[in-house]
């Protein structure tokens, strides 16, 4: 395996950097200022401004593989988007952000052709958004086969009726579009049971109860919406791919989503780490700066062994991603799926114990990156799961093996 940065990466590399610190770490203030505001659930100005200047520098999409139209593969991508994660609302920018990203693949990957013009192609230029719609307050949803959300048929339509948590996305105006997962066979095997349909957010029925709060933050104008699905009725051709499709729908969406995710908690940890240096070199405290502490010097160089492991880990299931399939990847998306975000949480928990008490506070980013990295040790499937996974992977190469 070989992950030296091709020219082409090395000079988008290069532009994103000088995009970064140009136009986004000089403007966090203005985004704090408003998603404290009344206006809070309305778009984002700054961004708003910043997309177009993004999509001149040929920043845009930078997500799309290329195996479905676009440039770059998963390894190619996984640095570009490491230095998008540094700041929590950067992605958007370059429409590279959760969930919509996942929600194009799915839609580039088993979309109709009627689905990708009326869908896809709006949230290729931006001018949209969207939720994915999964997980439910009323059952384990970490056990996908749990969910009770029904799609039935009803002639040329489906009838959907559910109630839909942690839709993250929902609260956004702009968001046009809810990928569900519902079952239309209870009957059916297990894993046939479940579908995905496409139902528009201002389709009747569709109810939204409350934006959830995240460690107290509301996220607007994103938002993590609980929503109420009540006899929503949508045409047939909605549903992707077919009826009982959805967990090979969900599987194939999980795996680029889960990788995005950690490619970000990288950045994530990165920036934790500069800012836990600069704070312990400019801070004194009994005679000496923090820097000098052996403890933090300590946790100083476990972070950066623990940040250079993550990013070696992720660049491997990228590679393996682009060259044996999602599936043969499965053992490696799942490893960086725990590690990645436990490595975030602790590198921030080490750099807010550098910053005092201001790191608690909103005068540093460090506060919200935690509250964000502690949530994806549940999105996109808990620890647990993926621990179960890994564990149930290894021990199958151990049963009925042959002695040595």
């Amino acid at each position: 395996m070989n992950f030296d940065y091709t020219p082409k990466v090395q000079e988008l590399r290069k532009k994103l950097f000088a995009f970064m610190d140009e136009h986004v770490y000089p403007n966090e203030h203005r985004w704090h200022e408003h998603a404290r505001s009344e206006r809070r659930w309305e778009p984002v100005p700054v961004i708003e401004e910043l997309k177009p200047k993004a999509r001149a520098a040929g920043l845009w999409n930078l997500w799309r593989p290329k195996t479905h139209g676009g440039a770059l593969t998963n390894l190619e991508y996984a640095p570009l988007c490491e230095i998008m994660g540094r700041v929590h609302w950067a992605p958007e920018v370059f429409n590279c952000s959760a969930p919509d990203t996942g929600n194009m693949e799915t839609l580039e990957r088993y979309g109709s052709e009627g689905q990708k013009r009326q869908w896809l192609d709006p949230l290729l230029r931006g001018e949209i958004r969207s939720a994915f719609l999964m997980t439910e307050p009323d059952v384990a949803s970490s056990d996908a086969a749990n969910i009770q959300c029904r799609i039935e048929r009803n002639g040329n339509d489906y009838v959907v009726n559910g109630r839909k948590w942690w839709s993250s996305g929902a609260g956004d105006p702009r968001c046009k579009l809810f990928i569900v997962m519902g079952k239309t066979d209870p009957g059916a095997a297990k894993y046939a049971q479940q579908s995905m349909i496409l139902v528009p957010r201002e389709a009747p029925g569709v109810r939204i109860l409350r934006p959830l709060s995240l460690f107290g933050y509301d996220d607007a104008p994103h938002g993590h919406m609980d929503i109420e699905l009540e006899n929503v009725r949508v045409s047939a051709s909605n549903v992707l791919l077919g009826e009982g499709r959805g967990f090979e729908i969900a599987q194939g969406r999980l795996g680029p989503g889960r990788i995005h995710h950690c490619m970000r908690l990288v950045g994530v940890a990165e920036r934790a780490l500069e800012l836990m240096c600069k704070r312990s070199l400019a801070r004194v405290t009994f005679g000496k700066p923090v820097a000098e502490r052996t403890v933090t010097q300590e946790r100083i160089a476990e972070a950066r062994i623990m940040i250079e492991s993550a990013r070696l880990l992720v660049l491997k299931a990228a590679h393996m991603m682009d060259t044996v399939g999602n599936k043969a990847a499965r053992a490696e998306i799942a490893m960086i799926k725990v590690l990645a975000p436990n490595v975030a949480c602790k590198v921030l928990d080490w750099a807010i114990q550098a910053h005092g008490g201001g790191g608690m506070s909103e005068d540093f980013p460090l506060a919200y990156m935690y509250a964000h990295s502690r949530t994806l040790r549940f999105a996109d499937g808990p620890d647990e799961v993926h621990r179960n996974a890994i564990a149930k992977l290894e021990l199958s190469k151990h049963i009925a093996a042959p002695k040595r």
